[in-house]
């Protein structure tokens, strides 16, 4: 079985470095895992989405906003492979991965309008990190994901910044 984004041995999805004003990148401590597990907010694309409309509704249902401004959408799809264990319980062991189309995303609003306490809430907590903590703080098995896509999006923050 095939899908329209490709490889089905992935879950095609999308995933969001959310930019504040200072330059610091948001991540959440997932709350399904007791060890620290930071990531940044991702999730799936629906069957009649796009990855712009995937975007914004998985901002919404993990940090309960959409106050975003788009800097740039990658060209590719990015690609990362569970441990095994996880991808034997993740979706009925469907996908060994997730290919995900990644934005940089400049947040417009305040900290006050992130709300982690959503209706299927995945982070217990959040803070602004600097770029180069992101890497420090990552889950393990992202972490060569997490690398690509900082040096490919990260210029694009750069430019806007100098615009």
């Amino acid at each position: 079985m095939s899908d329209d984004f490709g490889d089905p041995l992935y879950r095609p999805a999308v995933g969001m470095m959310l930019i504040n004003g200072e330059n610091k990148v948001f991540v959440g401590q997932r709350f399904d895992n007791k060890e620290p597990a930071w990531q940044m907010p991702q999730g799936g694309i629906g069957p009649h989405e796009d990855t712009d409309q995937a975007m914004l509704r998985e901002l919404q249902e993990e940090i309960g906003t959409r106050n975003v401004e788009i800097i740039v959408k990658s060209k590719i799809w990015y690609k990362y492979d569970l441990p095994k264990p996880l991808a034997e319980r993740l979706w009925n062991g469907k996908f060994k991965g997730q290919k995900q189309i990644w934005y940089a995303l400049r947040f417009r609003g305040k900290d006050a309008d992130i709300n982690i306490h959503t209706y299927h809430p995945e982070f217990r907590t959040w803070k602004w990190v600097e770029k180069e903590e992101v890497l420090e703080l990552i889950i393990p098995f992202k972490r060569d994901l997490y690398t690509r896509v900082l040096h490919d999006l990260w210029p694009y923050v750069l430019k806007q910044d100098s615009q």
